[in-house]
């Protein structure tokens, strides 16, 4: 097996529109130790992802104004970031046919329905980058009449 790297080598780049969600990711991907860039709409994210540092990673959202999702991810296939490994995410249930022809894209590895909860963000993002985890303690706390049993 290859030796992991630091997250902190990598950068992730988020795009969404929801202010409160792209907050809640930037979060969970730097406590996770990975460098994080953030973009609130689909041509925000163009740019930045054929910017100065192209990412290691992208989170798109898939429901975005304007410039949706997949369109987004069919221009980051000319662009600096045309290799660049993408997580769609979307808050609409899509079908097993949609989710095909999404995969079917090259640079998309993952779709995940929202919510998303953020240890399987984490272990998909560690795993497309070869990172190490944060030591982060996941286990769930039963209060403290736990303990000592």
């Amino acid at each position: 097996m290859a030796d992991l790297h630091d997250p902190k080598d990598k950068l992730v780049l988020l795009i969404e529109d929801e202010v409160e969600m792209l907050d809640m990711l930037a979060t969970w991907m730097k406590n996770e130790g990975f460098q994080v860039d953030t973009a609130a709409s689909g041509a925000e994210g163009l740019k930045k992802a054929d910017g100065l540092k192209t990412p290691d990673l992208i989170v798109l959202d898939f429901m975005l104004p304007g410039t949706s999702g997949y369109e987004v991810a069919k221009e980051l296939q000319s662009g600096d970031a045309r290799n660049t490994p993408l997580i769609i995410v979307t808050g609409r249930r899509l079908d097993r046919q949609a989710v095909e022809m999404l995969r079917r894209e090259h640079n998309v590895k993952e779709v995940m329905e929202k919510p998303i909860k953020p240890a399987v963000l984490a272990s998909h993002i560690h795993r497309l980058l070869g990172t190490q985890p944060a030591n982060i303690s996941r286990k769930v706390d039963r209060g403290p009449m736990s303990t000592g049993w």
